[in-house]
């Protein structure tokens, strides 16, 4: 799953012209500590209530107060793991997405990412990921299992993604091995299309930890 498929419709983004007030406003009714400043598709920043908090008065637009916005934000084409990732790093509610103009395409908050992550609920076992891009006619997890078995290895969880208009599905992998070279060979040998791996390093063990700080952050 990538970024741009966990855009949420339910955050704007603000207009630089906006006031501290409709910011704030905003953050209480979608129950966010933070939203996107947006400018004719250009992402100008980050803004956060402790932001609205400290402008002398509130009724003032934030373009006014505020010249350089912190500017975190991750490209669409990102895995929803990385975007976890980044959340539990920055210790933000809401996380813009831009594609690879830098344009401004939307933004996942974080209940919306939470409520996918008991889509894979294995996160914290170590291992890698391998996403598989396929017809849906071709789908066949047992067909995947046995060639991961093969090799030695077995899969943790899997979850599917459509695509709409199309009858593309993504096929998301967590493999409880850390070397997959063979497996992603065997996969080629049969004519999968390997999308996307993360199995860089001590990425799993960095994961982990990030999850575990993102569950600390929720608990505050």
């Amino acid at each position: 799953m990538r970024a741009e498929e966990l855009i949420s419709d339910i955050i704007p983004p603000l207009k630089f012209t906006e006031t501290g007030e409709r910011a704030m406003d905003w953050m209480n009714e979608l129950r966010v500590s933070h939203l996107p400043v947006v400018e004719n598709g250009e992402f100008i920043g980050l803004i956060s209530e402790n932001e609205v908090y400290d402008m002398p008065d509130p009724s003032e637009r934030i373009c006014d107060c505020f010249s350089n916005l912190p500017k975190p934000f991750i490209y669409s084409d990102r895995h929803v793991y990385e975007v976890m990732k980044m959340i539990a790093d920055l210790k933000i509610t809401v996380i813009p997405i831009l594609d690879e103009d830098n344009q401004y395409l939307g933004c996942t908050d974080l209940l919306y990412l939470m409520s996918q992550i008991t889509a894979v609920n294995s996160i914290k076992e170590s291992g890698s990921i391998v996403v598989l891009l396929m017809n849906t006619h071709d789908y066949s997890l047992t067909q995947i299992a046995r060639i991961v078995e093969e090799n030695n290895a077995k899969v943790l969880s899997s979850f599917i993604t459509s695509k709409e208009d199309t009858t593309e599905i993504e096929v998301t992998l967590k493999i409880n091995a850390d070397n997959i070279d063979r497996i992603l060979q065997t996969f080629t040998r049969y004519d999968y299309t390997v999308k996307a791996t993360f199995q860089k390093g001590n990425f799993q063990d960095d994961l982990k930890k990030r999850y575990d700080e993102l569950m600390n952050f929720l608990n505050m």
